[in-house]
């Protein structure tokens, strides 16, 4: 129905770790040469969290960003912006907080599950209640169609879903829209007319789904309608109203195998963590203070790869030959820990180069990546007012 779009965005934390490398940036990476993108920093999402205390945003914004760009995520390929920088975000969240049922917001899963983790915080206010309305917000604003996420986030998707499929039904029926749908249908000369509605019959009646994806890309192959008659006719083929929402489709992303220094999952609640821009000394010196097999309490001892948390590093950066070297190596007391631990820094560093020379860049000239941040911003904001200006339309709100 609209093009395809792919978003995703990421909380200010400040400087990321190798974990969000892994997990989501080198993602980012590969997508942004299959789709069109927009990546943000979701700036009101830290403050449902971090109200009380908002002054580390705005360089934790500018540090992320720039780890972005360091990862090889390309302002020329993808769209790069600020969520708060775009009021129109808060404009269709505080529109369809209208019509949001309550409990639709407190049967999210993640919605218990951070109150219990995040217990020390008075998490019972509005805005922590309605953040994955917002993050639907972020998602229909764009009506993009593909968000990568990770399994837990699969709910939000779904929900985005059913509150799209609701915003249509109950707003996508402008007056005569049967009317002004037969004439669109006029538009597409006989021959593709007939077509249409042999197509749209066989949905109709049969739930023939190929029927859909046949009039899909029939209508997609046509230049010349206007995009108020483009979405009247995809709705009218599939007996809804005219789609004012795009429901959008998880692009499932495999979790991060990125262990941390303790071997545990890497994240900065564990204090376990390697920076995406840390310098090489502080690597070498995280990496060879990691615990090992407690079996190896001497040089000479033997040991076992897989109760060592350097092995799990090994996993992600070493090739089979070195793999196969410390299993032997480790196993006959053949080497030592230390000697174990050098291809994984080794490893790190050679990852860690091109990103140290990338950000140099934008470190050197902050104005570089102001600039990047407000075309995307600019860029972003022509997509959000299209989507507005039909949403006020369809609610009776643009006051002509």
């Amino acid at each position: 129905m609209y093009a395809e779009r792919v978003l995703s965005g990421m909380r200010p934390t400040g400087a990321l770790h190798l974990g969000h490398y892994h997990g989501v940036l080198k993602n980012w990476v590969k997508l942004q040469h299959e789709y069109p993108c927009l990546f943000f920093v979701a700036d009101w999402h830290a403050l449902t969290t971090h109200y009380d205390n908002p002054q580390g945003i705005e360089q934790a914004t500018w540090d992320m960003v720039i780890d972005w760009l360091a990862a090889g995520v390309d302002p020329n390929q993808a769209t790069l912006f600020i969520q708060s920088r775009v009021p129109e975000h808060a404009e269709l969240h505080l529109l369809m907080s209208m019509m949001t049922p309550l409990g639709w917001l407190e049967r999210v899963p993640t919605y218990k599950d951070q109150q219990e983790k995040l217990d020390s915080k008075d998490l019972s206010t509005y805005g922590f209640l309605g953040y994955p309305l917002l993050m639907s917000a972020d998602i229909l604003i764009y009506r993009a169609d593909k968000v990568p996420v990770g399994e837990d986030q699969l709910p939000h998707v779904e929900f985005t879903r059913e509150l799209a499929r609701r915003f249509n039904h109950m707003y996508g029926r402008e007056p005569g829209f049967e009317d002004k749908a037969r004439e669109a249908v006029k538009k597409l000369g006989s021959k593709k007319a007939r077509l249409y509605e042999e197509l749209r019959t066989r949905f109709q009646q049969n739930g023939d789904k190929e029927a859909i994806a046949q009039a899909h890309a029939m209508l997609d192959e046509i230049q010349h309608l206007s995009v108020g008659d483009r979405e009247r006719l995809f709705g009218y083929l599939e007996g809804t109203g005219k789609m004012i929402l795009a429901e959008p489709s998880a692009l499932l992303t495999e979790a991060s195998k990125m262990p941390g220094l303790d071997g545990h999952k890497m994240s900065k609640s564990y204090n376990n963590t390697i920076t995406l821009r840390e310098s090489a000394e502080s690597v070498t010196k995280k990496v060879r203070s990691m615990p090992t097999d407690p079996a190896r309490a001497r040089r000479t001892d033997p040991g076992e790869p897989a109760k060592c948390p350097v092995w799990q590093l090994h996993l992600v950066y070493s090739n089979d030959a070195c793999k196969e070297w410390v299993q032997h190596g480790c196993r006959t007391a053949g080497i030592g820990c230390i000697e174990c631990k050098q291809p994984v820094i080794d490893g790190i560093l050679r990852e860690q180069a091109p990103m140290r020379e990338r950000a140099q860049i934008y470190l050197d000239d902050l104005t570089l990546v102001k600039n990047i941040i407000a075309d995307g911003c600019e860029k972003a904001r022509e997509l959000a007012r299209e989507t507005m200006r039909d949403v006020r339309e369809s609610m009776g709100l643009e006051y002509h």
